[in-house]
């Protein structure tokens, strides 16, 4: 007898991640980095890579860490675990050692229970996020992990979608979270095409213990007011599916933006007249050409137009759309305005056929 379906439906997607983590780490390196001495044909158990499974306890990370645990031997992986201790509740370290043995009972290791400093920048949520991700990024580059696999599913991705919505920041915002991302590809998510309630069968099903964070149904943050207000007004008013319509937006929402970010890189090497002192970090000038970027249409222009202020040192983070339409009026509706401050003390300057665009 098989294993239960949602069970078995976590272990297929984990499966398939794990290919291709896989297959990336056996990528050919470069002819000037191989080593000398002959590469293995064959991968002894337990040699691969590693993969770690960032786990706080929740039904969805709990069925992440379970799969990984199963799948992860048979092709040849090491599979280990990670939870983030964000001291923002009573008792939070004990949670997270209980964690941290659940995910050793498992069979993974390393584990790894991390405490994190959780700041005010950007709000709760935004900087309890930044300091995870720094957790997380520390712990990959500490063990040095191939992967790390996030436990977000088809409904997480429907609220970020709305949140975007929300925040009116563009198409870039309604593509949601991606199957892949961080520095080379770190960070993956096996389960944004599973539902939440499959996850949590899962657990079910297999007698995992799950803790449910109170910060989730605690309406002072954003994400719980979308996630039991919203989308249930949503579903009432629509009828069921809204979740996954607001899913398949995101992939075509990524699609979309993905090749309008193409389009934009190909016409900033048309537009981009100087470029001077700007170091690997940003801050410097850059120089575009007026005539050319109003001959761009215009979601490609103010693409271009993002990327030379963050090249000039403009914080990606607090560079806004309202921000990037300012500057743009340099462009299509000149009538000899002031220079625009962006953040990062970048100046945004028309200097006759120039868009000059100065960190000062």
């Amino acid at each position: 007898m098989g294993p239960h379906p949602a069970v078995a439906a976590i272990r297929l997607a984990v499966r398939r991640v794990l290919h291709d983590v896989l297959v990336a780490s056996s990528a050919p390196t470069p002819p000037s980095s191989r080593p000398t001495a002959a590469p293995r044909t064959r991968r002894a158990p337990g040699d691969g890579p590693l993969v770690l499974a960032a786990c706080s306890g929740g039904a969805d990370s709990m069925a992440l860490a379970s799969a990984l645990a199963f799948e992860a031997p048979r092709l040849g992986l090491r599979a280990g675990g990670i939870t983030v201790d964000h001291a923002l509740q009573p008792g939070s370290e004990i949670r997270a050692a209980e964690v941290a043995d659940r995910m050793r009972e498992l069979g993974l290791a390393p584990v790894e229970s991390i405490a994190v400093a959780v700041g005010r920048d950007g709000g709760p949520e935004a900087a309890a996020r930044d300091a995870r991700y720094a957790a997380l990024d520390a712990a990959a580059e500490r063990h040095g992990a191939a992967a790390i696999l996030l436990g977000h599913t088809r409904d997480d991705q429907a609220e970020t979608v709305l949140l975007g919505l929300a925040r009116g920041s563009g198409i870039r915002s309604l593509s949601g979270m991606a199957r892949v991302s961080g520095t080379g590809g770190r960070y993956r998510r096996p389960f944004l095409q599973l539902d939440r309630h499959t996850v949590r069968k899962a657990c079910l099903a297999q007698s995992l213990p799950v803790w449910d964070d109170p910060h989730n149904v605690d309406p002072t943050y954003t994400r719980s007011r979308v996630r039991h207000e919203a989308l249930p007004v949503l579903e009432k008013a629509l009828g069921k599916g809204v979740v996954e319509a607001l899913a398949r937006t995101a992939q075509l929402s990524r699609d979309d933006a993905d090749a309008l970010d193409a389009w934009a890189a190909r016409a900033e090497a048309d537009v981009v007249t100087t470029t001077a002192e700007v170091p690997a970090g940003g801050g410097g000038t850059v120089e575009l050409d007026t005539v050319g970027l109003h001959g761009l249409p215009t979601a490609v222009r103010r693409r271009v137009l993002r990327r030379a202020a963050i090249a000039a040192g403009a914080p990606a983070g607090s560079l806004f759309a309202r921000h990037i339409e300012e500057v743009d009026r340099l462009i299509t509706g000149w009538r000899g305005q002031r220079a625009i401050n962006l953040p990062g003390r970048v100046e945004v300057r028309r200097e006759g056929g120039r868009l000059v665009i100065r960190q000062g």
